[in-house]
């Protein structure tokens, strides 16, 4: 096979694996209708969130903890395509699969723990956006909020350092930057402006609602009113 042979057909397979993401997102729906945050609600802090000219827009409020605007309905497997920007000081994240019990419930972690959520408090798969840390960079990887800490890279698979320098390379400072993410049975997958980041198999949790977060800014007044943005939320529900 010549070498013009060999990249046509590496070009043509890019192509056909476009065409199919492409085709698996075509009957998505909007998660945002653009004017409101209807079929959302808040829960955890007092941070604040607003529908602005198509976007959510949240913004850090001091003395408050992390604060979670979650769709009130569930979701299982789905492709979840947004785009996001956010305040170079933040950190930031999108839930998916998450829950938040009304009374204080004491649950199994599947590795033989035990742990108890208090009532309201948001736990589950987060995406993580991670602009606050240039040094680590972990934007689109996995923290599990509330539960076990870092699932990818970490406990479920991912070498931290190559994770860090792909993520240098990818994010998109000051910019929108694209994320996708599809969950099918235990498997959970995302992508960065196209370039792949998580990859890993977890069970804990199969079904949830998505949720925007700001995180807590604690007493840090300087952060006070620094905002993350997101736009262009889309959900193809899969059997």
């Amino acid at each position: 096979m010549s070498r013009f042979t060999f990249y046509l057909t590496l070009a043509v397979a890019g192509l056909g694996v476009q065409f199919q993401l492409a085709d698996e997102t075509k009957s998505s729906v909007l998660l945002f209708n653009g004017k409101d945050l209807t079929g959302w609600t808040q829960k955890g802090g007092k941070a604040k969130f607003a529908a602005e000219n198509g976007i959510v827009v949240g913004t850090a409020v001091s003395g408050t903890p992390n604060s979670f605007l979650c769709t009130k309905k569930l979701y299982g497997n789905f492709i979840l395509e947004y785009e996001y920007k956010c305040d170079n000081r933040l950190n930031s994240g999108v839930q998916i699969r998450s829950n938040a019990y009304e009374k204080d419930v004491t649950k199994t972690l599947g590795n033989g723990k035990t742990k108890k959520f208090p009532a309201g408090r948001v736990h589950g798969y987060q995406v993580e956006i991670d602009p606050n840390k240039p040094g680590r960079m972990w934007s689109a990887g996995i923290y599990d909020e509330g539960r076990r800490g870092w699932l990818f890279p970490g406990l479920r698979g991912g070498d931290g350092q190559t994770f860090t320098k792909i993520g240098q390379n990818t994010y998109k400072p000051d910019e929108w930057n694209k994320v996708r993410v599809e969950c099918r049975g235990d498997s959970i997958k995302t992508w960065l402006n196209g370039v792949p980041r998580a990859d890993f198999k977890d069970s804990l949790t199969s079904k949830g609602f998505i949720a925007l977060q700001v995180h807590g800014i604690g007493k840090n007044k300087s952060l006070a009113g620094a905002q993350v943005y997101w736009r262009s939320l889309r959900i193809k529900e899969l059997k």
